[in-house]
């Protein structure tokens, strides 16, 4: 019997039992089988329909998400199954797929180890292979190289590498967002240029802000100007930099880069990449994990530490992953979305990606209306894309032309925005995770 006959044969069987769950499983398990992930996926949502409860029938449309490299939305579905606590363990080990095809074999390690500890029924040979992960392994850390997982040796520290900067750019420097401006200088800014009333009414200056938004929106731009706006000197800090194979290190890391920071007061320590670091303890079985979380508090809390004139930004793409502790009062209780660039604010990006290239007549204003929820960087590949188009042109030609407004509109439509993903994503927690209103901002953007 050929593939072919084999899938006619079980929709043939469907067409007679229509709501039968295992026979539309099995009829998806073999279009996956086949490299055919969109049919599997139709199969799989039909599945769903007929038993909404059915964590198996979840667990294989993750599958066939990623296998259409949907990761967003295979993360979603799983996402829901471990915080309802349904086979957990198993829908880690698909997180744990999914990261690893995404490219994250650090946290797809930290995913995988989690399940395996949970319940060691789940360990998976072929997976564990690929990780450098056994069921049996101790607790120790880990470095990536050339995709797998090995020991590797003590990395220098990071602080030495690090230097605050007095930062080159104010508010005046970003086109438009006057109202992320506006929230900007309300909870963070006047705190600071006006100590002494806040003090009066029991309120202190300092603690921290997390920025959280699509990626490519400005949210590492927006940290810089707001130092620059206060005059202050600006410390960027990745996460990734921070964190370190050795158990033990990653808490001096973050101490030292605390302690740099209080050094060079007034500055703004700017931590990108958040959620790598403030993932809820509650997914870290391991203690090494949740001792640097611990750490990380301890500094922002000032527990044996001043941390006056000390302002504590971070940026992250996923505040719903965000340990519950990182939001109290004191620490990032004060949450700034930073939104696509409005249309004044695309219209001053596209004058700054356009300023040092040949073009003539350009309508800043018609494609600006025509790039509605494009990033920052959504714009900067638009403007690649209509160089690339002009060189072809000029190659063939022999002389270089100027960039007009039709090759940028006819640029931008052939790009979509890439905030798109990241809303589709966040729907799903505004409209079943926002009892405190957190994401009361993401709404309008909701399409």
């Amino acid at each position: 019997m050929t593939p072919e006959d084999t899938i006619r044969s079980l929709r043939a069987a469907l067409e007679q039992s229509p709501d039968n769950i295992p026979l539309r499983r099995h009829l998806a398990s073999v279009l996956l089988g086949y490299g055919r992930a969109a049919e599997a996926e139709a199969e799989l949502r039909e599945a769903l329909r007929v038993a909404p409860a059915s964590d198996e029938v979840k667990l294989d449309l993750a599958r066939a998400y990623r296998a259409e490299k949907k990761y967003s939305a295979a993360h979603v579905i799983l996402d829901d199954m471990i915080q309802n606590d349904h086979e957990v363990a198993r829908a880690r080990v698909e997180r744990a797929r999914t990261l690893l095809a995404e490219g994250s074999v650090e946290e797809a390690v930290r995913q995988y180890r989690h399940a395996i500890d949970d319940d060691p029924e789940v360990a998976d040979a072929e997976l564990g292979e690929r990780l450098g992960v056994s069921a049996d392994d101790e607790m120790h850390a880990w470095e990536v190289v050339d995709g797998r997982v090995r020991e590797g040796q003590e990395s220098p520290d990071v602080a030495s590498r690090l230097e605050p900067v007095r930062a080159d750019i104010d508010f005046a420097g970003v086109g438009g967002m006057e109202e992320l401006k506006a929230d900007i200088r309300r909870k963070i800014i006047q705190p600071l240029l006006h100590p002494e009333l806040y003090k009066a009414y029991g309120k202190k200056p300092g603690g921290g802000i997390l920025l959280y938004g699509p990626p490519g929106c400005g949210k590492t731009h927006f940290a810089k100007a707001t130092a620059g706006e206060i005059d202050a000197r600006f410390l960027a800090v990745g996460i990734h930099e921070v964190l370190d194979m050795w158990i033990g290190q990653s808490e001096r890391n973050l101490h030292d880069v605390f302690e740099l920071a209080r050094t060079n007061r007034p500055c703004v320590l700017f931590f990108d990449e958040a959620d790598a670091l403030g993932a809820s303890r509650s997914d870290m079985r391991q203690s090494a994990g949740r001792q640097t979380i611990n750490q990380f508090l301890a500094e922002m809390d000032g527990v044996q530490t001043n941390n006056d004139g000390v302002l504590i930004l971070a940026a992250t793409n996923a505040p719903w992953q965000m340990d519950p502790a990182f939001r109290r009062p004191g620490r990032f209780d004060r949450v700034v979305f930073v939104p696509p660039p409005d249309a004044p604010a695309r219209e001053a990006i596209l004058g700054i990606l356009l300023r040092d290239l040949p073009q003539r007549d350009i309508d800043h204003r018609a494609i600006g209306k025509k790039t509605d929820g494009f990033s920052g960087a959504d714009l900067r590949a638009v403007v690649d894309l209509a160089v690339e188009l002009k060189l072809e042109s000029a190659v063939k030609t022999g002389a270089p032309e100027p960039l007009t407004t039709k090759d940028l509109l006819a640029a931008a439509k052939k790009r979509k925005p890439t905030t798109a993903e990241w809303f589709r994503k966040a729907r799903n927690y505004v409209l079943y995770a926002n009892d405190d209103g957190l994401y009361d901002e993401i709404k309008p953007y909701l399409k």
